[in-house]
């Protein structure tokens, strides 16, 4: 109730200014950088929201870990770190990130340490460049930074300015809205409609759904194990969509948000990524599985439509297109109606 009451409070007695908080009591959001150890912290009255990381061997920036505000963690640990439980699949699932599988061709998606050196001209890298702001504040703090996506030959396809803006609406909700502009550098960048993209977040094994496939999994000290029977007892992430659609059939549908819940440690989580009408190909395309990866896919068109849409974006030199999408993480329950009201102010920004 909680959560419920400060959303609409926010909204109906602060004209739509939850972000700047109401009163004086809004929480301190702490944008520190530290360029040594590659990454930027992000902290909420002390206590750590998320940092944005960019060590090369990641093949791109990205937001790990994400933090709850009881100080769970909502993103998948591997493979930055051993947590008992842990799928092993995927690598380059790594936090929240921004990213395509085809851009001229070259896969910047799936690429990863694991790649073998004979494929790597197959992939795309994006390298961190510099952080151009770091901002804190009463109720919010915003990161700035440039970006370089390059092909293996380090030729720059595409520049990167990304804003995020980092909101503390209260003890219990927290929102991360990114704003990534992508700007072409060579004499065309295509983006040819794939089923990797665009917008997407690894979560932790408690927010997955139930699942009774073998897999492999890691224990506390890195080491492998294949398993026959998966353990639910402790899964019960589920995902809804704005039409209410759940479960795993939200995949390849269109949705303008989608929510992922579930209980980690005795905690309720809610995670909602919104997608925003500016973006090419809004609404988006769901790519949301039930292991874990949540993804909102703007770009890629033909294989949720089962081949009846297509959707190719060309960008000649100097030419730019702009993507939003916002975060929400809600330490309870949180309505339709409330998250229609997030959607709706975001659609606005």
């Amino acid at each position: 109730m909680y959560t419920r009451t400060i959303i609409f409070f926010a909204f109906a007695f602060c004209g739509l200014l939850m972000f700047s908080g109401c009163g004086d009591d809004k929480q301190q959001v702490e944008i520190n950088v530290n360029n040594g150890s590659k990454k930027v912290d992000v902290l909420i009255d002390g206590s750590l929201l998320t940092s944005y990381i960019f060590p090369e061997t990641i093949m791109k920036p990205t937001l790990w870990p994400i933090m709850s505000s009881a100080g769970n963690m909502v993103t998948r640990s591997f493979p930055l770190a051993d947590k008992a439980g842990d799928r092993v699949d995927h690598p380059h699932h790594v936090g929240a990130w921004l990213n395509y599988g085809d851009v001229n061709g070259l896969d910047f998606w799936n690429n990863s340490e694991a790649i073998p050196e004979s494929k790597r001209h197959q992939y795309g890298t994006i390298y961190h460049r510099s952080v151009d702001k770091a901002e804190s504040g009463n109720g919010n703090g915003v990161l700035v930074t440039t970006s370089d996506w390059k092909s293996v030959d380090k030729q720059t396809l595409l520049e990167e300015k990304t804003r995020f803006e980092f909101i503390a609406v209260s003890p219990e909700v927290r929102i991360i809205d990114r704003t990534t502009t992508l700007k072409s550098v060579v004499e065309e960048v295509k983006f040819t409609d794939n089923k990797e993209g665009v917008f997407a977040i690894r979560v932790a094994r408690e927010l997955e759904l139930p699942s009774e496939k073998p897999t492999e999994l890691v224990d506390s000290h890195g080491v492998v194990t294949k398993v026959n029977k998966m353990d639910n007892s402790n899964i019960t992430g589920n995902y809804r969509s704005a039409e209410g659609i759940e479960g795993e059939d939200v995949w390849a549908t269109r949705s303008r948000w989608m929510k992922l819940s579930g209980k980690i440690n005795g905690e309720n989580i809610s995670l909602i990524i919104i997608d925003n009408p500016s973006n090419v190909g809004y609404p988006t395309y769901w790519h949301a599985r039930g292991y874990g990866l949540f993804s909102s896919n703007t770009l890629g068109h033909k294989v949720f439509s089962d081949g009846k849409e297509e959707l190719n974006l060309t960008l000649k030199k100097g030419e730019s297109t702009t993507f939003k999408y916002r975060m929400v993480i809600t330490s309870n329950e949180i309505t339709d109606k409330e998250i229609n009201l997030l959607a709706n102010e975001f659609a606005r920004k």
